[in-house]
């Protein structure tokens, strides 16, 4: 039988899942850089040939690491589903003489690297300037239109956002993210392998979207992510997934399986997908690629990652389209035949749908809750009415346990400050639409008040201001905040 060393770390699909799909096609070792999650520690063991934690010391060189692993479980395949061990195990497997991303990985990790290539292939994005150095960002400022959007040039989940709305909020705005990213990198959510990434930013224009010319219901985000993956150099689409408007900055809510786009809207989206892809020229991966949907048929590329969606979006795929994505990419990088599918699937092809929530604290319209709650699945499922057929679940390793306190949202903490993470299976995607809409409506008023009587109560902050995607903030936009990461549940990267 053929032996795949996985490498984990924080972000990406459950760990449960992909344990359980990649343990069926091969002896699977694991090689841990973040602790595992209690859910899955136990069930660790029985999958995996070895499961090895290295200490501080070994991972000072990732790529020598992973590569002396790999070779002493005589692995013929390396893989990871994080974003922040993507580089090392494409590097690692240009050095084993093994299938993987490739050479251009960092080009699918490095926000500022993949702009710059998009923009020489002549791709629509947003105008963007690279920034090092708080003066670099002054200049950026002066240059680019307001309000503009900050980002880490390596983070994921939206960590380190911060909208600049005036020239103000400039050093403030930079503060701030460099804060959150030296916090994020204490929780484990941060690049393992590039020196320095935590300097690395990009600053770009945010751009108008609009739903009304792409979706025929109203309460859908104005972005989508195609799924896929590139195997041997060759990009396969695999299907769509639609979302909710964001909580500002633009952290993600919730993640619908399938879009419900008409087939020649997605036929364009897919396009420009692979035209994305194909510019960073990547070689055996998963893909992730979000576009933002505008007015009058625009789109624009927001980014592109050498691996899959996280967070469920690997298994929504699964119970949609029957699809075992893990599974299938285990099986290509050790040289076995992967029948992929022929074009993106869609709703046609669909079997129900199925949708991921992340629990924040802040309503419908980005307003922070009124006062703290604790989590309680139990109660939640109890309590919410949902559409008949709908089956409600919590996803144990990326979620606080039952009577933790909700953490305030802070917007430029993004996923770090969330709850909880629900899955939803129903007969339609409008249903998970319309049922998830429920559930962050109910949220605030069914869950029980916070026992812990230390927690500080919510403050004003740019979450208490209604959210309005990809539209300019109010001119009244609070300074940025720094935020108070509170949850330690896995991380997940969108």
């Amino acid at each position: 039988m053929s032996t795949v060393l996985l490498v984990h770390a924080k972000g990406g699909p459950p760990l449960g899942h992909v344990l359980a799909r990649a343990a069926a096609r091969a002896d699977l070792h694991l090689l841990a850089l973040s602790e595992l999650p209690p859910a899955v520690a136990a069930s660790a063991g029985s999958l995996c040939a070895s499961v090895v934690a290295p200490d501080d010391a070994e991972r000072h060189d990732l790529v020598s690491l992973i590569v002396s692993r790999a070779e002493a479980v005589g692995a013929d395949a390396v893989l990871t589903f994080s974003e922040y061990a993507v580089v090392a195990v494409a590097e690692a497997c240009e050095a084993l003489g093994l299938a993987g991303a490739g050479g251009a990985a960092g080009l699918a990790r490095d926000k500022r690297m993949m702009r710059h290539t998009w923009l020489r292939a002549g791709l629509a994005q947003p105008e963007f300037r690279a920034v090092a150095t708080r003066d670099d960002l002054r200049e950026a400022a002066a240059a680019l239109p307001y309000p503009m959007l900050l980002k880490a040039a390596w983070s994921a989940g939206s960590t380190a956002h911060q909208i600049i709305s005036a020239p103000e909020q400039v050093d403030s705005a930079w503060r701030c993210s460099r804060e959150v990213m030296a916090e994020s990198a204490l929780l484990g959510y941060a690049e393992l392998h590039v020196a320095e990434a935590d300097a690395h930013f990009v600053v770009e224009e945010i751009v108008t979207g609009a739903t009304e010319e792409w979706f025929e219901d109203t309460g859908w985000g104005d972005y989508v992510s195609v799924e896929g993956v590139v195997a041997d150099g060759v990009y396969h689409p695999v299907c769509l997934s639609g979302r909710m408007p964001t909580v500002e900055p633009f952290t993600e809510r919730a993640s619908i399986t399938p879009a419900l786009l008409p087939d020649d809207l997605q036929e364009r989206v897919v396009a420009l997908a692979r035209d994305a892809v194909d510019a960073l020229g990547l070689r055996d991966c998963g893909t992730h690629t979000e576009i933002k949907l505008g007015p009058d048929g625009r789109m624009w590329l927001i980014e592109t990652a050498a691996r899959f969606g996280g967070a469920m979006t690997v298994p929504q795929i699964e119970e949609v389209f029957q699809l075992d994505l893990v599974g299938m990419l285990v099986d290509h990088l050790l040289g076995r035949t992967v029948d992929w599918p022929a074009r993106a699937l869609g709703p046609g092809d669909a079997r129900g749908a199925a949708g991921s929530l992340v629990v924040l604290a802040v309503d419908g319209d980005g307003a922070a809750w009124r006062d703290r709650r604790d989590w309680d699945f139990a109660v939640v499922r109890d309590a919410v009415a949902l559409s008949e057929g709908s089956a409600l679940s919590v996803v144990p390793e990326s979620s606080l346990p039952d009577g933790s306190t909700v953490p305030v949202y802070e917007p430029a903490g993004g996923a770090n400050t969330m709850a909880a993470l629900c899955l939803l299976s129903a007969t339609d995607a409008r249903t998970v639409l319309r049922d998830f809409t429920t559930l962050v409506r109910a949220l605030p008023e069914v869950l029980p008040p916070a026992t812990d009587a230390t927690a500080p109560s919510p403050s004003p902050s740019p979450a208490s201001t209604p959210t309005v995607p990809a539209r300019a903030p109010r001119s009244s936009a609070p300074t940025p905040t720094r935020p108070r990461p509170a949850a330690e549940p896995e991380g997940i990267p969108a």
